[in-house]
């Protein structure tokens, strides 16, 4: 599916990890995520005047309810955007289907300006570490296949490649190896994006971007080799997608915030 732009440099918003509650005031380690991600939307709305693409990266819920995923468009209705969204080890595939309805959140193939965005389901049901099945190499392969003239950026929730933190390693996408084999053989691939790790990440793999943002709501300590939460603020990436190719991107904090993270939990 195509999306109109305004400009020949559409801007992509990421959000990820909001880990939404059924409950209004639901709280993971202490965050109360709901009013979080609140703050981070309307900074969104306060630095980007336009929009042409959501996209939330997985771990919308962190309980997988339908009303935590309605949650999720109250919350970031008034961005007044195109969404899509892909899901993270925390989110139900039904429940997250019935929230959408009839509306193209889920489509996985979206091009928009001069590029196109291709979304991969790297979840794995009961588990919190990822892999692509088949289907979804061969989907992906397909995309890019058939509009190789497009520069494309590839989005899914686990990290393909190590982050620096030990505890997370094992969490990540297994058998990353099958995923690179399919871009290596597109050059058009400029962007791989994800979500899951709860902070920044920017680094290059055979000219290839390969970037992680930071959560709406609870952050992880870079560089740790334990879980450790962090005291980073809440944030979001913006993304501009420029005709020929290249990319603006960056990384936006709440600048002030009041949340408190619980430091004596062992995990999340």
């Amino acid at each position: 599916m195509s999306l109109p732009d305004s400009v020949n440099a559409p801007l992509v918003v990421q959000l990820t990890d909001s880990h939404l509650f059924a409950r209004a005031n639901g709280r993971l380690l202490g965050i109360d995520t709901a009013a979080s991600l609140q703050q981070v939307v309307a900074q969104v709305v306060r630095e980007q005047p336009r929009i042409d693409l959501l996209l939330a990266s997985g771990d919308l819920s962190q309980d997988g309810s339908v009303a935590s995923y309605q949650r999720f468009c109250a919350l970031t209705e008034p961005l007044d955007a195109p969404m899509r969204w892909l899901a993270g080890n925390h989110d139900e595939n039904a429940p997250m289907a019935k929230a959408c309805g009839d509306r193209d959140f889920l489509e996985s193939v979206t091009d928009l300006g001069a590029w196109r965005l291709i979304l991969l389901d790297s979840t794995v049901r009961g588990c919190v570490f990822g892999e692509l099945e088949q289907a979804q190499l061969l989907a992906l392969e397909e995309a890019l296949s058939a509009a190789p003239e497009r520069p494309a950026l590839i989005c899914l929730h686990h990290h393909p490649v190590p982050v620096g933190c030990g505890w997370m390693e094992p969490l990540g996408l297994h058998r990353p190896d099958e995923l690179f084999a399919v871009l290596d053989r597109h050059p058009q691939v400029k962007v791989v994006l994800w979500g899951h790790i709860h902070q920044e990440f920017d680094q290059l793999r055979n000219g290839v971007r390969l970037l992680a943002s930071p959560s709406t709501g609870l952050q992880f300590e870079p560089g740790s080799e334990d879980f450790k939460a962090g005291d980073q603020a809440p944030g979001y990436r913006w993304l501009r997608l420029l005709p020929d190719g290249t990319l603006e991107t960056g990384v936006s904090r709440l600048q002030q915030h009041a949340f408190t993270v619980d430091h004596s939990a062992a995990g999340y």
